[in-house]
């Protein structure tokens, strides 16, 4: 039975609604904030990710933010934006930042439900996925950069090499 079938069996459910179903669906950890906003945590292989999905009806786009801290010292900021841009080139759904001031990693990504078009289950679904899904796979980049001494070319290639094979 797919997402869609089991939880959007209604057209009156607004995105956040969705967002909801599959959080209980995963059995994620949410806090429903707002009529209209939702936050989550969300279990990767490298650490938990702070998710909150909003519904902003005047534009009809469904934010996303995917956030994580990060406190590099302060005298590798300027590899970490290198690198942060590195990633933001690899990347076709959604994009990186850092937000210096709370000091936390961002992914943020906007689906625009223009002409009143309704999100599926799976859309939203994917749409968390594909943010938790780059923020594993860039994740060592940052670090390797903001601790580990590497330039953000060689950071870059450890998020962008493929693995071949199986251990």
């Amino acid at each position: 039975m797919s997402l869609t079938e089991q939880y959007f069996q209604t057209d009156d459910l607004d995105p956040i609604d969705i967002v909801e179903h599959l959080a209980e669906y995963h059995d994620w950890e949410f806090d429903r904030v707002a009529e209209d906003q939702i936050a989550m945590m969300v279990q990767g292989q490298w650490r938990n990710y702070s998710l909150t999905l909003a519904w902003a009806p005047q534009d009809e786009t469904l934010r996303l933010i995917c956030t994580f801290e990060m406190e590099p010292p302060q005298d590798r900021l300027q590899s970490i934006y290198e690198v942060l841009n590195g990633a933001n080139d690899n990347v076709w759904a959604g994009a990186f930042t850092y937000w210096a001031e709370p000091r936390l990693m961002v992914y943020r990504y906007g689906l625009v439900l223009a002409g009143g078009q309704i999100a599926s289950p799976e859309q939203i679904d994917r749409m968390i996925a594909a943010a938790v899904g780059a923020a594993e796979r860039f994740y060592p980049a940052f670090q390797l950069v903001g601790w580990g001494g590497r330039t953000p070319d060689e950071a870059l290639q450890v998020a962008i090499a493929e693995a071949y094979g199986r251990a």
